[in-house]
């Protein structure tokens, strides 16, 4: 979904997106950003915790029997 909106900059700088922008990316007060500056344009993504990472749900299932055979190779 690609979405635009308007924003005012804070007497000191700061961004303030709409709350439907961070129910939609899931940012929450004091988590960390990254911004990305491309000649006049400016990119802000999400950084994404540790935590968040491993709650994903797992792209590719394996079974334990797998796993294992697969250790073995590597030991």
């Amino acid at each position: 979904m690609e979405s635009q909106f308007i924003l005012k900059v804070g007497s000191k700088g700061e961004i303030f997106p709409p709350k439907e922008i961070r129910t939609a990316t899931g940012l929450e007060p004091g988590q960390k950003i990254l911004l990305q500056v491309h000649g006049k344009h400016i990119l802000i993504q999400k950084i994404e915790s540790a935590e968040d990472i491993l709650n994903r749900p797992a792209k590719a299932k394996i079974s334990y029997h797998v796993l294992q055979d697969l250790e073995s190779e590597f030991e």
